[in-house]
């Protein structure tokens, strides 16, 4: 396998010719306390129901590009677009799950979940079905009285999905929603967040430093380059979907592993 430099679409998507996340040229500098260039010539599309995972250094602009994608920041220069609109600040189509959830602790797992609705205005009595329903998708079922603080950290996780895909979000933006879970934790949610992603097909693009994550989750792994970030290659995946555990133990899996790690070492 080898990296290409101008990503092909992915076959859940190959037939739109609009991406849903385009990112053209973007440069962005922190100014506090002395500028620091942390991207610079950003260029990064994602098709229509693509899964993108993006890797690369610790401090070379991986969160940064998510939240200049999320509307968090605001590029210093280049564009950002999602559907074809510029990107002006927080949209309700995009959804954005952290490394450590934002749950609130006064709230019930089921109130946590159905929290966007009531920020929109929208009548609770229409989604809570649905939210019961994605709570049961991840595990959940029966938890919903329950408060974040009686959940361990893997069940908190769950919830924040279960609220981030609440709305049906064009896009989910992922920034390492389990990294600080232990590893058999962490395997469980990436299975549940595929077929999460399977059944509603939202964009995605998920920050991860795990290489076998990156790699069995995404149609696509995108290497970002030492700060000031910038895209250095891009891997197709082309394990077949739905993707199983067995497939991390393959030769297949293993050979894009070291083709993603002897590209992010040059």
């Amino acid at each position: 396998m080898t990296a290409t430099s101008l990503p092909p679409l992915s076959p859940t998507s190959a037939a739109s010719a609009s991406p849903e996340i385009a990112v053209a040229g973007v440069r962005h500098v922190f100014a506090a306390g002395g500028e620091l260039l942390a991207l610079d010539g950003v260029d990064l599309t994602v098709a229509p129901g693509e899964f993108v995972a993006l890797v690369g250094e610790s401090g070379c602009g991986k969160s940064t590009l998510l939240r200049l994608i999320a509307g968090l920041l605001t590029p210093t220069a280049g564009r950002v677009t999602l559907g074809g609109a510029p990107v002006e600040g927080p949209r309700a189509d995009v959804a954005l799950v952290f490394q450590r959830s934002v749950l609130l602790e006064w709230r019930t797992v089921l109130d946590n979940v159905l929290l966007p609705v009531e920020i929109r205005g929208l009548p609770r009595a229409r989604y809570e079905a649905e939210a019961r329903a994605l709570l049961d998708a991840v595990g959940l079922a029966g938890f919903e009285r329950r408060r974040p603080r009686q959940l361990s950290g893997g069940m908190q996780q769950r919830v924040a999905l279960a609220q981030a895909l609440l709305l049906q979000p064009a896009v989910l933006l992922l920034d390492e929603p389990f990294g600080a879970l232990d590893a058999i934790t962490r395997e469980q949610l990436n299975l549940e967040l595929l077929s999460l992603w399977e059944a509603r097909r939202s964009s995605v693009v998920f920050v991860t430093h795990d290489l076998a994550e990156a790699v069995f989750l995404a149609d696509r792994v995108v290497l970002l380059t030492r700060r000031p970030g910038r895209v250095a290659a891009s891997f197709p995946v082309p394990l077949p979907r739905p993707r199983t555990l067995d497939q991390r133990y393959g030769a297949e899996f293993a050979d894009l592993c070291r083709d993603v790690k002897h590209a992010m070492a040059q």
